[in-house]
């Protein structure tokens, strides 16, 4: 493993530029965007162009998969992206916030819809468009919100296709539309993170040197959970600690704990990275944030 290791990545998908033309045109008929980021990680989810494109609109951030991240950190993230917009914490595996945001959606727009009464227009349909990068949620978002299962839901960045109306409540109608990467990832971190959370298949990094950052950055923060997870003793963790390459160290104790050996005794490298990445993006190693406001 090498730890001066730089994944510089370049990945853009040639349909995300249409899909980009497409939200600047759709928007012309959008009453309220709805932005949902990973709670794990709010700024490597965000793609700086939704900012630029929804600067006008009425907007509501939603910090989807809170149930994965570390509550503490979350109640940070909300504090400080209410200052740019209302934010809500949700979890559509668990159902958690849903129920808010219809509600959020019509205290925005309350004030509006008073001045079309007043002037004669009565039951506007309030028209919103949810925006996010792959695999941020949004399908099984939109399954929960609108109580019925219509849309493709897979574990894997890009299921979403195709342009759809879906009605939420009574008076509410929502835009699905594909979700939007940008051209070049602005660090490496940003990159990274996107890549501990699947959000960049596995199939384009080497599985090996993600989980290795990965292991970094649990460490460091959240060394407890390892121990709990895996099993590792202080002791044991004392003993790594001795080695040079300390990560790499314990990336081969969870090797021999999880029985990720090849013929001969070594460990299997790719196999210990695979349980470590699942570990954490199926919250065995418990709630984790990787950003911090």
């Amino acid at each position: 493993m090498n730890e001066e290791n730089k994944m510089n990545i370049n990945w853009y998908p040639g349909h995300m530029a249409k899909t980009r033309r497409q939200i600047e045109a759709d928007l012309k008929i959008i009453d309220v965007v709805i932005e949902l980021l990973d709670a794990r990680i709010p700024v490597a989810s965000r793609n700086p162009e939704i900012g630029k494109l929804t600067r006008n609109k009425k907007k509501i951030i939603l910090l989807n998969k809170c149930d994965l991240a570390d509550e503490n950190i979350n109640k940070k993230w909300v504090d400080k992206l209410s200052q740019e917009a209302p934010t809500l914490l949700t979890d559509c595996n668990s159902g958690k916030g849903i129920e808010k945001v219809s509600k959020k959606i019509d205290s925005l727009m309350a004030e509006e819809i008073k001045k079309q009464q007043e002037r004669g227009r009565i039951n506007k349909t309030i028209r919103v468009m949810i925006l996010g990068i792959p695999n941020v949620g949004k399908s099984s978002f939109i399954n929960r919100i609108s109580k019925k299962a219509k849309l493709e839901v897979a574990n894997r960045p890009g299921v979403t296709k195709s342009k759809q109306w879906i009605r939420i409540s009574k008076n509410q109608e929502l835009l699905d539309t594909p979700g939007v990467l940008w051209p070049k990832f602005e660090s490496n971190e940003i990159a990274l993170n996107l890549a501990y959370t699947g959000t960049i298949k596995d199939d384009i990094l080497e599985t090996t040197e993600v989980a290795y950052e990965l292991l970094k950055v649990l460490y460091s923060e959240y060394k407890e959970n390892l121990a709990v997870r895996y099993k590792i003793s202080e002791d044991e963790f004392k003993q790594i600690e001795t080695h040079t390459n300390y990560i790499y160290e314990l990336m081969q104790v969870i090797a021999r704990k999880r029985g990720a050996i090849v013929a001969g005794g070594n460990t299997d490298d790719e196999k210990v990275s695979r349980i470590i990445l699942e570990d954490f993006r199926s919250c065995k190693l418990g709630k984790i944030s990787l950003e911090k406001p």
